[in-house]
């Protein structure tokens, strides 16, 4: 099951004196950050919303306000802290595409029937994605290329590769 909420930063410190936080975005898109007004914050099993004022964008953090966050001892005990938005106002995806997060924990396998584990982790070096499975094989990276990702199917919590593809491409590292 997809969850409604997607993480797209985290509190890395209080910036200055007047309860200003510097975020570090999670996002492939620093500028989804401008003109929001709203983000959540988890609490327990719950999302809160909470109003936000973004004051500036950086290459590499936001720096906002938060409502009822007003001075620095209030913004530092939110370090840590993850911010999310709900799906509603994700932003959108091309059609085959889908969020790192929802592919995290699906299940790898090939049409020749190997079974490469779970998805650990998505590494984003530049150019294409690399897929980092964990199973009985060991660790097996694999980019995430179209002529090698067959199909990712969310509701079955799968991901079919193309077995062939996987000897040219595929970095095994067994444990």
């Amino acid at each position: 099951m997809l969850s409604e909420y997607l993480a797209i930063g985290e509190i890395s410190k209080p910036q200055g004196v007047r309860g200003e936080l510097k975020v570090r975005p999670i996002t492939c898109d620093i500028d989804r950050f401008d003109g929001m007004t709203q983000v959540f914050l988890k609490r327990g099993e719950t999302y809160a919303p909470v109003g936000i004022r973004v004051n500036r964008i950086a290459p590499d953090a936001v720096y906002m306000q938060m409502d009822g966050v007003n001075d620095r001892t209030q913004a530092e005990a939110l370090r840590g802290q993850m911010l999310y938005v709900d799906r509603a106002h994700a932003v959108q995806l091309d059609e085959d595409a889908t969020f790192i997060c929802d592919l995290i924990g699906l299940h790898g396998l090939t049409d020749d029937g190997r079974d490469l584990g779970t998805l650990k982790d998505v590494l984003q070096p530049g150019g294409n994605d690399v897929y980092v499975f964990r199973g009985s094989l060991g660790e097996v990276l694999v980019p995430a290329l179209r002529s090698v990702v067959e199909k990712v199917d969310l509701e079955a919590g799968e991901i079919r590769l193309v077995g062939s593809r996987l000897n040219e491409v595929a970095v095994f590292d067994a444990d």
